[in-house]
């Protein structure tokens, strides 16, 4: 009887948790993925994905340990140069043809202090897996955006290394430095609608 009773209380818990979870999914027209990588040395280029989905799952107000999930489609890169593009859709860079999405799973989100969270999860780009550490800004959630939904928004930045995924095609300059930087900064701006 004991056993059934505590049983009942964890499946009511369990049920209690689950209503309260709400989903975000998210509104590309207001969104953008975009990144940075030195060319030369002496300069930067810079690029975005045009194509990506993402939701967020979360149990609070201020989003403390929420999950976030993310796909990009890396043929949708755009570096305003199409030439360009094709060498990156190639095997030298992302290999498109064989590892078309790059994805991402949260495995944390927590506050640093007031809006600033550190995002902690899992990053897959060309087949390999990385944990990853990112800083994100909130930028605050609004009731109403003029059409009757709810929106949160948040501002997602980090420094990856291409080397680790294998995005690897690199060329020596005269001078000895490298033609594209192994760093890449990104710039997430994401706006999401409660569900």
């Amino acid at each position: 009887m004991k056993t059934t009773i505590t049983l009942i209380f964890a499946v009511l818990i369990s049920l209690s948790i689950q209503a309260q979870s709400v989903t975000w999914g998210l509104d590309p027209n207001h969104s953008s993925v975009n990144f940075s990588v030195s060319h030369l040395v002496i300069s930067e280029i810079d690029g975005t994905f045009k194509s990506f989905t993402g939701s967020i799952t979360s149990n609070s107000d201020d989003f403390s340990n929420a999950q976030f999930n993310f796909e990009i489609d890396a043929n949708s890169i755009d570096t305003k140069n199409s030439k360009r593009d094709g060498h990156l859709k190639s095997e030298d860079f992302f290999y498109t043809e064989k590892y078309s999405k790059i994805t991402f799973k949260s495995t944390s989100f927590k506050k640093k202090k007031k809006n600033k969270y550190a995002l902690e999860g899992n990053l897959t780009m060309r087949g390999v897996t990385k944990k990853v550490i990112l800083d994100v800004t909130y930028g605050g959630t609004i009731p109403n955006d003029g059409y009757g939904n709810t929106k949160a928004g948040f501002i997602i930045t980090g420094t990856l290394n291409r080397i680790d995924y294998g995005v690897a095609w690199n060329a020596k300059t005269e001078h000895g430095g490298l033609t594209v930087g192994e760093d890449v900064d990104i710039e997430v701006k994401l706006q999401f609608v409660k569900q």
